[in-house]
């Protein structure tokens, strides 16, 4: 008996210790949990019920031109939101959705089957539309909701969606009201917002839980269309895109810069939003939105204006011209050679309306669209033949047609006799460039004689072009850039036809880099829109200087005194030769002219079938220390099959923009 008390007393006392090292644990959990961790628990708890949410949106930066003219501004506007209140269940949003049907005039076109049937689902218990098997399936985890879900779907009949224009209204505001994640606030209504429906949610805001009115910053354009299409637009998030903006933080609800200058400097343009935190059921302020950050362009916006005023005229008065059936386009670029500012450029298209033509802004054209230039390119051509040593300075050539076997006699436009490189120049020798051209390929030209690989000497002057803008991306700071059309062909006649110009095909950005390369004494400035990114510490005014751009460039690889040859021809293209008279007024200047053989598709099958001729013309003024360059086409401007007819707007309209430029700067 007394062995036995002595292990029961035993036992009690470990269990006694057991017992105090549970009180003593349990304590000390608590002491942790409450003591020690007590912020960090608070924290999550705050989190949980207190969730800080973002402002819709936020102000973006504004825009101005190089003289500090304001071009686009925000304008700020009303807009119904949607934010989920903890707890709701479907049939109060379905109430909800109704309701705002009823106060809301919603714009439902953009409701598709998928809606209709997200909509069915929420209305409908629709189980029976599911087997007993299927639903044996995913208990056993064979099968996940999310299959169930797309099951339903799939067997939603098109009868059982058949629903009113009304209940369309109601499906589309409750896909509004759940098409994103449900902590984050969705916009019902922004756009043609009136003060009725304004009046209405306010009146009725206890029958809309979660539904508030909020403010959202629109874009608005002071110089109307001008320039408009590349500043760019905003946009919600496209499906492509949304990967790379997550990555860099952005929320799938934010609006962002979807095209050219609001895309491509959206890190700096964007706002900061506002916050808000939800309280006892009430939306609460914690910070209000900042605006981003400001933006100068280079653009003389003044300039901007008035070239397209000029080249809208003489559009419509070119058409009325004889043989222009085919010539609908014009397109340029004015630029500073030396820092790589983009001036002004533009494009003009026109649109048959009825019996008349009107104008539309094809300014994007000058980086997409590209042609045949012709001889505009012979400055780069010149410069092959002085760096592969195939000419030299000075050198003099009979300019008499030439023909090599199997293909057809080439020529210059008139006999020109014995010339020299600069003449060559100012009066645009085809002969001289494929006499240089039989010397860079080595080949020993005799008349008729069968000429065979070209591949290398083409390479030579594709280096060469391409170093200069030619076939090669302009780098401009814009998310849209062309190369032009590259041929794939190295025949020998192609290759005589490429070194004037006749060949691939370049955008007028290309030639004003080009041109700009000659004009700045062979060194490629490359261009640029951006000028300046401002702080928005000064108010409504500019601010604080935050980043100055400085552009890229790079030194042509070919000596100087064959850069300043061909800068002395194009000299004298202007006082002698052909392009005598091309830029007005202006003090010594220097360029060059180019005509091309082309194509239209005149019955808009896809088939190009009709010859044209198109023009171009490069050039900068003054000689010495230009302050601006100039590139611009003219594509299809007469029809081939009507030689004795000839328009010389390209003429005409260079001379106007050149004395334009010339009374703006002079």
């Amino acid at each position: 008996m007394k062995k036995n008390k002595n292990i029961i007393n035993k036992k009690i006392d470990n269990i006694s210790v057991v017992i105090k090292l549970i009180f003593v644990t349990i304590i000390s959990i608590l002491f942790y949990t409450t003591i020690v961790k007590n912020d960090y628990y608070k924290s999550i708890l705050d989190s949980k019920t207190n969730r800080v949410y973002e402002f819709l949106d936020a102000p973006r930066g504004k825009i101005y031109d190089r003289n500090h003219n304001l071009l686009v501004d925000n304008k700020l506007s009303a807009v119904i939101s949607y934010l989920k209140p903890s707890f709701i269940s479907v049939s109060e949003e379905l109430e909800t959705a109704k309701n705002l049907s009823n106060y809301l005039d919603i714009d439902y076109r953009k409701i598709n089957n998928s809606i209709l049937k997200y909509y069915y689902l929420a209305v409908n218990n629709t189980d029976n539309l599911i087997s007993d098997y299927e639903y044996r399936l995913l208990e056993e985890r064979k099968i996940t909701n999310k299959d169930i879900y797309n099951m339903k779907l799939e067997r939603i009949k098109e009868s059982d969606i058949d629903y009113s224009d009304e209940e369309k209204e109601v499906a589309y505001i409750y896909y509004l009201m759940n098409n994103d994640y449900s902590y984050n606030i969705k916009k019902i209504k922004k756009d043609n917002l009136t003060d009725k429906e304004i009046s209405n949610i306010l009146d009725n805001k206890d029958t809309l839980p979660g539904v508030f009115i909020d403010y959202s910053y629109e874009r608005v354009y002071l110089y109307g269309d001008t320039f408009r299409s590349i500043l760019g637009n905003i946009s919600n998030i496209s499906y492509e895109d949304k990967d790379y903006y997550l990555e860099k933080g952005y929320k799938i609800t934010d609006l962002v810069g979807s095209s050219y200058i609001e895309k491509q400097y959206d890190e700096y343009l964007k706002g900061v939003k506002g916050t808000y935190k939800i309280v006892n059921n009430k939306i609460e302020k914690i910070s209000n939105s900042e605006r981003g950050k400001d933006i100068v362009l280079s653009i003389d916006i003044n300039l901007q204006v008035l070239l397209d005023k000029i080249l809208e005229s003489e559009l419509l008065k070119t058409k009325n011209e004889a043989n222009t059936m085919f010539f609908n386009s014009i397109y340029l670029v004015i630029k500073d050679p030396k820092t790589g500012d983009i001036l002004a450029m533009s494009g003009k298209k026109l649109k048959k309306n009825g019996n008349s033509y009107e104008v539309v802004d094809d300014t994007v054209g000058v980086l997409t669209y590209s042609m045949t230039p012709g001889s505009v390119v012979k400055g780069a051509s010149m410069l092959v033949g002085y760096n592969e040593g195939a000419i030299e300075i000075g050198e003099k050539m009979n300019d008499s047609c030439i023909k090599i076997y199997s293909f057809p006699k080439k020529c210059s436009w008139s006999k020109l006799g014995v010339i020299d490189d600069v003449t060559a120049l100012s009066m645009s020798s085809n002969i001289y460039q494929f006499k240089t051209a039989f010397k860079v390929a080595n080949f020993d030209y005799s008349y008729n004689a069968k000429i065979n690989d070209v591949s290398d000497a083409f390479s030579k002057y594709r280096t060469v072009f391409k170093s200069i803008g030619l076939g090669s991306k302009s780098e401009i700071d814009l998310p849209v850039d062309s190369i032009g059309n590259v041929g794939k062909s190295n025949s020998p006649d192609l290759y005589l036809n490429y070194v004037i110009g006749q060949y691939d095909t370049y955008t007028v950005m290309q030639l004003s880099e080009y041109i700009s390369t000659i004009a700045n004494y062979g060194v490629r400035v490359y261009p640029h829109l951006l000028l300046e990114v401002r702080n928005n510490d000064n108010g409504d005014e500019l601010g604080s200087l935050y980043y100055k751009y400085k552009s890229d460039s790079y030194t042509l690889k070919i000596p100087r005194k064959y850069i300043d040859r061909v800068r002395y021809g194009f000299s004298e293209v202007m006082k002698t030769g052909l392009g005598k008279g091309f830029m007005g007024d202006v003090n010594d200047p220097s360029g060059k002219t180019g005509t091309s053989e082309s194509f239209f598709d005149s019955d808009s099958d896809g088939v190009i079938d009709s010859p044209t001729l198109s023009n171009a013309f490069v050039g900068y003024y003054p000689s010495d220390n230009p302050k601006m360059s100039i590139a611009i086409i003219y594509p299809n401007l007469v029809s081939i099959s009507d030689n004795d007819s000839r328009s010389y707007a390209n003429k005409r309209i260079t001379k106007r923009i050149s004395n334009l430029f010339y009374q703006l700067y002079k």
